[in-house]
């Protein structure tokens, strides 16, 4: 029990540090009496020292009772690291913003590491040798090992050399016209293998995603279309100072009540233009089973901010000002828009990115419009 009791506090003692130290606190003012408080009331200290405000929300209180609920000891531990493996498969941190970690991961991880530090996973990893090549420095000012022998017959092999020049410029006169053409044939060849690698770029091009501006948006008024039974109208926050109207074919699937103060995604450069008689500024994207029997717009994360653009990893490029219609960029770009097995939104397997995790659908391996 004494040995328990020694281990609580070392942990109590490292969750103020490593908190102190992440908000640029002297911790020698917090760490009196840390054993008679819990977790909870220790990050309230600090926050409260650091002029921070008492964040309390959901996510937070979450991953604190889990650092208060560890067990001492790492066989203990296989659910808890189990669960952290899952949480942390589509994102960096547990609560943050992209890849800047929050009090909430110091604390975890404050917890964890003595316990992963101490376990010996020397037996559970094969070994792998690698040979070093051998490399032996010339010194300086060694002189070059290599001779070159000039022997009696050089000055036969260089009239050799000469005469064999003089019949190779007889030749080259007499093959001139031939090498002319040869070289146009060869000139053509590579212009048609540029060309068509020019135009493998400009299709590239066109279904890159990066054309879209998708951004994160909440619903905050949805009604019924006056003329059509099948649309609904709804009024979108991303951000801006104005809402923007989409019209979506979301009537057979949701009630306007449904949809109200729904997070979404939406295209928001489609060209503008009346569906119906009634304008539409935008195109909500959704996750539709392969029948379409089930139809539902995509998750943003809860803390994604509104008007916030969604990214794909590894495709940079600015997005059109209004996407030229045209050009049937959408028509070339959407069928690579999926879920996968787990629900992830992705583009040719690649995530619908925010700074606060993957866009995601409750349909796996569904398509996306």
């Amino acid at each position: 029990m004494a040995a328990n009791g020694s281990i609580v506090l070392s942990r109590k003692q490292k969750i103020v540090s490593s908190l102190c130290k992440h908000l640029s606190l002297d911790p020698k003012i917090l760490l009196d009496d840390v054993m008679e408080k819990d977790i909870k009331s220790l990050y309230f200290n600090v926050r409260k020292s650091s002029g921070a405000s008492l964040d309390d929300n959901h996510e937070v209180m979450k991953w604190i009772e889990l650092a208060e609920s560890l067990p001492l000891d790492f066989k203990s531990c296989s659910g808890v690291l189990n669960k952290l493996d899952d949480e942390l498969a589509l994102k960096s941190v547990l609560l943050g913003n992209g890849l800047k970690p929050s009090e909430v991961d110091v604390i975890v991880f404050s917890v964890l590491h003595p316990l992963l530090s101490k376990e010996d996973f020397g037996e559970l990893f094969e070994k792998i040798l690698l040979e070093k090549a051998k490399f032996k420095p010339q010194l300086e000012g060694a002189k070059n090992p290599v001779k070159v022998d000039v022997d009696s017959d050089a000055k036969k092999t260089l009239q050799s050399a000469k005469n064999a020049d003089k019949l190779d410029a007889d030749l080259n006169l007499k093959k001139s016209d031939t090498g002319i053409k040869a070289t146009g044939v060869k000139e053509a060849a590579q212009e048609k293998k540029k060309s068509s690698e020019t135009e493998a770029v400009e299709k590239d091009k066109e279904i890159s995603v990066s054309l879209l501006n998708i951004q994160v948006g909440v619903i905050r008024k949805a009604w019924k279309h006056p003329s059509a039974d099948s649309l609904l109208v709804e009024e979108i926050d991303i951000g801006d100072a104005k809402l923007r109207q989409v019209v979506s074919g979301l009537a057979k699937y949701y009630s306007p009540d449904e949809l109200t103060n729904r997070r979404v995604v939406l295209i928001t450069n489609v060209k503008p233009g009346k569906l119906r008689d009634v304008m539409s500024e935008g195109l909500v994207l959704c996750a539709s089973n392969e029948d379409h029997t089930i139809v539902e717009p995509l998750f943003p994360p809860e803390e994604a901010k509104l008007g916030e653009r969604v990214s794909f990893a590894g495709i940079d490029g600015k997005p059109e000002d209004v996407l030229n219609p045209k050009k049937k960029h959408l028509e070339k770009i959407t069928p690579h828009l999926f879920t996968d097995d787990k629900g992830v939104a992705t583009f040719k397997g690649i995530p619908f990115m925010t700074s606060c995790g993957p866009c995601t659908s409750a349909i796996p391996k569904a398509s996306i419009k």
